[in-house]
């Protein structure tokens, strides 16, 4: 009689799963067809419709990262390493009020120029989750569609709506300091505590409070983990332009493979969560912890006095410890996102190797 509940339970458990899952994938497919506001590019649709590893690229690093035209040319060396690599690059963003996935060469330069010109008859957007719905549906004082960057919050729910389970990037937002006054959170941590992406990133940005980041990534059930970079044992969770922060990593994957079994294992749950793999910036290029908390510190002081607050707080701070560190943290920013571009690159093939491979 035992044997026979415990063989009803789990075929009733096996046919909920089933049913939960057709569910999301029909809502691929709703939208992997193209609607008014989202669209995906023929190329990004080919490669999923063949299986093919596809990694999702934001846009807000070229709209409120770089100027023009260092944007432009940062946008195409990440999509040429995707694809070196053997993947196939998604670059998302909004342009002429439409979410792409997928942008054209010359879409791209558009929006990257645009950021940058003075005489745009409005500004380029910095678009979160909460965002899309203006960007998309309204237009501006001259009547024109809306362009805009999409942060990780946006570029993770759009990917995840196009079927991409895979996205490179810099640094992750987080919990800023002194969030016990100002509440600053950033939409990326919870995001991802509902959206089932994988996100490869150099951690959070080093100018935010990284334990109190790791603390919520935990309470929103993100998964966490740092690649051991030929470390062995515990290693540190990485702080963006250095490779430790003095904050123990709550898990460690030896490599892609390793971070792609953990993905391929999440989604076979059918979580709902995302997961964070932090990726150190190359040893050559960082910049010492103890030589950035410095920058930081002055940098953060100033973003206070300006009133530099909400989404105008990170795009000030960052653009103030370039000032005070000169080209170093520039490069060190442009080495550690190729870095990143290529790691999720890896994971992005190995999980698709092991997604036809049947294997559990």
């Amino acid at each position: 009689m035992q044997s026979t509940c415990q063989a009803c339970c789990r075929a009733a458990l096996s046919r909920r799963t089933t049913a939960f899952t057709r569910s999301h994938r029909s809502q691929y497919r709703s939208l992997t067809t193209g609607t008014r506001f989202f669209r995906i590019s023929p190329e990004v649709q080919q490669a999923l419709s063949e299986r093919r590893p596809v990694v999702a690229l934001e846009s807000t690093i070229y709209t409120h990262g770089f100027p023009y035209p260092d944007n432009a040319n940062l946008a195409s060396h990440l999509e040429t390493t995707v694809r070196l690599h053997g993947g196939v690059p998604a670059t998302i963003g909004i342009l002429d009020g439409v979410a792409r996935v997928g942008l054209r060469p010359d879409e791209l330069i558009r929006l990257a120029s645009s950021a940058s010109d003075p005489n745009a008859s409005s500004k380029v957007m910095k678009l979160s989750r909460r965002d899309l719905g203006f960007a998309l549906g309204l237009r501006d004082a001259s009547n024109k569609p809306f362009n805009g960057g999409t942060t990780i919050s946006a570029t993770s729910l759009l990917a995840h709506l196009a079927g991409i389970k895979v996205f490179a990037t810099g640094g992750l937002g987080g919990v800023h300091r002194g969030v016990e006054q100002t509440m600053d959170i950033s939409a990326d941590l919870t995001e991802l505590g509902r959206t089932p992406i994988a996100l490869v990133s150099s951690g959070c940005k080093s100018f935010l409070d990284i334990p109190r980041t790791l603390e919520y990534l935990e309470t929103q059930g993100v998964a966490v983990a740092t690649f051991a970079d030929g470390r062995d044992g515990a290693v540190e969770f990485p702080a963006f332009f250095s490779r430790d922060s003095g904050v123990r990593s709550p898990a460690v994957v030896r490599d892609a493979s390793e971070a792609a079994r953990v993905i391929h294992a999440h989604a076979g749950l059918a979580l709902q969560s995302g997961l964070l793999f932090a990726n150190p910036i190359p040893k050559e290029h960082e910049v010492p912890f103890e030589q950035m908390e410095v920058a930081i510190a002055q940098a953060i002081n100033e973003a206070n006095q300006a009133g530099a607050t909400g989404p105008a707080s990170t795009p000030y701070i960052l653009d103030k410890i370039k000032e005070l560190t000169g080209s170093r943290s520039l490069e060190a920013n442009k080495v550690l996102v190729e870095s990143n571009v290529v790691m999720g690159t890896k994971v992005a093939k190995a999980l698709r190797e092991m997604e036809s491979d049947g294997e559990v």
